[in-house]
């Protein structure tokens, strides 16, 4: 019935999807419930938290995948208290260790807020290694406000994890022209061109921090 709804061209809303989830978790139908998981925390941004709230509430059991969905629309929506609330709700409630994308959005999501140091501390104290997207996160957002100093440091792990990539040097490049700092700029993209460095936009956070 949902897919038929669905491939219909009706739009389910919030209590359409809240009362099918537990349906789903009496029955254990696993893959449908996931289905469900995936449609609700994409079909928009102003429902994303509420459907989250009435999943758990529902006592529908959340995946990985569906704090990485929540998690993302926090980000674009600018919910930094509401995101924060629900990274820790994931080991706390849930039992959910949170994996590289998560922190990887956590950072993202308080780096496009402005607090960088905090997004920087929240990187160095992460029990798992953080890789160059979640680095990448954090130079985007240094990229974007403009700071120079915490973007030299985040640049540097960025391309210690890629060094065959340009994605680093091209963000400070274009972050010190930016700040007028044209010397700096010149010599990065020399740097780029006798390493022959290239920049993989199609699958590299470059691509998304821009």
């Amino acid at each position: 019935m949902f897919k038929q709804m669905v491939s219909a061209g009706f739009r389910p809303n919030s209590n359409t999807i809240s009362g099918l989830l537990p349906a789903c978790a009496t029955v254990a139908d696993l893959i449908r419930g996931k289905e469900i998981h995936g449609y609700a925390l994409f079909s928009g941004i102003e429902e994303d938290v509420f459907l989250f709230n009435e999943m758990t509430e529902k006592g529908c059991k959340p995946y990985h995948f569906t704090f990485t969905a929540i998690l993302t629309a926090c980000c674009h929506a600018g919910m930094v208290d509401v995101g924060q609330r629900i990274f820790h709700l994931m080991s706390e409630e849930h039992g959910i260790e949170p994996r590289l994308e998560h922190y990887e959005c956590l950072a993202d999501l308080i780096g496009r807020a402005g607090e960088l140091v905090e997004a920087y501390e929240l990187i160095k104290n992460m029990p798992i290694k953080p890789d160059s997207f979640v680095w990448g996160a954090l130079l985007g957002a240094c990229r974007n406000h403009g700071n120079v100093e915490l973007a030299e440091i985040t640049a540097k792990h960025v391309s210690e994890l890629e060094p065959k990539s340009a994605g680093s040097s091209f963000l400070m490049s274009s972050l010190y022209a930016d700040n007028g700092n044209w010397g700096d700029a010149k010599r990065l993209k020399k740097v780029m061109k006798k390493k022959r460095l290239r920049r993989n936009v199609g699958c590299s956070w470059i691509g998304i921090t821009i």
